[in-house]
């Protein structure tokens, strides 16, 4: 099961870094093609889910590897099942019915809760 949380952990991660870090350094314009719903959303809030994104997914790679605060890894999962939650509650309110990804990040950031807590 270790190795289990490390291939799920590490995918989700990988995603959050690379959609997060976009969110961090790329102008409203450049994220329109990608994100239609920055066009409603001020650009520092936008930056901050980037932010909350990176650190989530340090989150749930660091605390395991060195061995210090463990409790982060759980914490970092399920703030992306939080996070999650409401990036479909915005899709869904815009009348966009594409929440397939949402769907499947959640569930991800389930199982990784589960395994970082059962076998960690």
């Amino acid at each position: 099961m270790n190795t289990a949380y490390w291939i799920v952990a590490g995918l989700l991660a990988l995603f959050y870094l690379y959609g997060g870090g976009v969110k961090v350094v790329r102008s409203r314009e450049q994220l329109r093609p990608m994100m239609a719903w920055v066009d409603s959303t001020p650009m520092p809030a936008v930056r901050a889910i980037g932010t909350v994104e990176v650190l989530g997914a340090i989150g749930l790679l660091l605390p395991p590897l060195t061995g210090i605060a463990p409790w982060l890894a759980p914490a970092a999962a399920i703030g992306f099942i939080v996070l999650q939650i409401g990036a479909t509650r915005v899709h869904l309110r815009r009348a966009d019915r594409q929440i397939t990804l949402n769907i499947t990040l959640l569930l991800a950031a389930a199982v990784v809760s589960w395994l970082s807590t059962t076998w960690l």
